[in-house]
């Protein structure tokens, strides 16, 4: 397979995103091949500088670079030579199978949109972020950023597609469900939340457990957690801060360490009808690599063919 990879996304590309792929290169299999998007010369001299050949990838050439404050739209309109432009347009036209960047999130978002698409029946497309339970395992918390304000029939569908992804690309037989909240009984929450949960209770779609309290994301009573995407994202870099401030303060053990989003690599932005994968801004090489591998993985999934066919006939 062709993995895609924008070699000029993240605070500290290209160095770090291409010293990830040199890493990755070494555990994929003669099949399959990174195709990094970006400034070919500067790729190949960060190659040469980290001792890979440049037999070893592919390179396509991208001159133009979007950074973190260009507004997602017009970056995607105004530098169509961009190294993440570029890699959506192989993307939609199958060049690659797969494509992955740690740079601007909402660029990433408008390209998915602007290229592939998301897959038929899906409203809106989100993001999947893993935490780590107290006894091992992961919990699967879904939106976590691109739906800050989610209507409950799109939170319906984070919970199909969480579990999809739980079930899939994680080997959860059966995923227990939860919608996150601030009480276990129906009537607690919002009305966002209660008009959610009428919606959830007795689907065909996933195993629905019932409302999970924000202390449950770490437990073993749920495999995925839904809500929207503010307070999902909200969460995580909650749980990155205080992980941080933990080993700081010399206090680790298994779990704090799990808490390391090194470890799992990006979040796949579900629903899209390709395999697209956005990398946290500050990755470094191991969780470049992580994402390259993870990328991999969730493409032999085949998630979107399991989630396709679950939508086009019951929702």
């Amino acid at each position: 397979m062709r993995i895609g990879l924008d070699a000029m996304g993240g605070d500290f590309a290209p160095k770090v995103a291409i010293l990830g792929a040199v890493l990755a290169q070494k555990e994929l299999s003669e099949q399959d091949r990174i195709v990094l998007f970006g400034n070919k010369d500067v790729i190949i001299e960060h190659l040469n500088s980290n001792g890979a050949s440049v037999d070893d990838f592919d390179i396509v050439d991208a001159r133009e670079v979007i950074d973190m404050h260009d507004k997602p739209i017009r970056a995607i309109q105004n530098k169509p030579n961009s190294s993440i432009a570029i890699g959506f347009n192989y993307l939609k036209e199958g060049k690659i199978d797969t494509f992955a960047s740690a740079g601007n999130t909402g660029v990433m978002l408008v390209g998915t949109m602007y290229s592939v698409g998301v897959l038929e029946g899906i409203i809106r497309p989100c993001l999947a972020a893993l935490l780590p339970k107290q006894n091992g395992g992961l919990t699967v918390l879904v939106d976590v950023g691109v739906n800050p304000d989610a209507k409950p029939e799109q939170i319906y569908q984070f919970g199909v597609l969480g579990s999809f992804y739980a079930k899939y690309a994680l080997n959860v037989e059966n995923p227990k469900v939860g919608l996150l909240n601030i009480g276990e009984e129906d009537e607690k929450g919002n009305v966002q939340s209660q008009a959610a949960i009428q919606l959830m209770k007795g689907s065909k779609d996933f195993n629905f457990v019932g409302n999970a309290e924000p202390m449950e994301i770490f437990n073993d009573n749920f495999d995925v957690i839904v809500c929207d995407g503010f307070v999902g994202n909200l969460i995580m870099k909650h749980t990155e801060a205080f992980a941080k401030i933990m080993v700081k303060g010399g206090i680790i053990n298994d779990f704090i360490k799990n808490c390391n989003y090194e470890i799992y690599g990006g979040l796949p932005l579900l629903g899209a009808n390709g395999v697209v994968i956005i990398g946290h801004g500050v990755s470094n090489e191991r969780a470049i690599k992580t994402i390259i591998i993870q990328s991999k993985t969730i493409y032999n999934s085949n998630i979107n063919e399991h989630i396709d066919k679950v939508l086009k006939n019951r929702i």
